[in-house]
């Protein structure tokens, strides 16, 4: 799924994709992908062809959130939670690095 995911994001040319490996640290997913897009309309679609590959592979979404106002989409599936964000939302939250705190360089890899 992971492919799936990442074939997507690059397919509408998400911007600065970052695979972080949450293995152990918690119990929501295991991997945790951001990314980003240039508009609200780009966020969206993003999200839309995340979710239309994910279904077309018979791994639908478990949830999907934030896609009405589109500045910071989130789309649970399962083992692997894919965040699209509009470049201020992503400064904001920084959920970078949150999930790379524990100093461990190597659970951000940058796709």
């Amino acid at each position: 799924m992971r492919d799936i995911v990442i074939k997507a994001l690059e397919d509408l040319k998400a911007r600065d994709v970052v695979e972080i490996d949450v293995t152990g640290r918690t119990s929501i997913a295991d991997i945790i992908v951001v990314a980003g897009g240039t508009s609200s309309r780009h966020v969206k679609s993003i999200a839309d062809e995340v979710i239309k590959q994910t279904k077309k592979a018979g791994l639908p979404p478990l949830g999907v959130e934030g896609q009405r106002e589109a500045e910071w989409v989130l789309v649970d599936l399962g083992d692997i939670v894919v965040h699209i964000m509009l470049p201020r939302a992503r400064e904001f939250y920084g959920l970078e690095r949150m999930w790379s705190v524990d100093g461990d360089s190597g659970s951000a890899a940058a796709v």
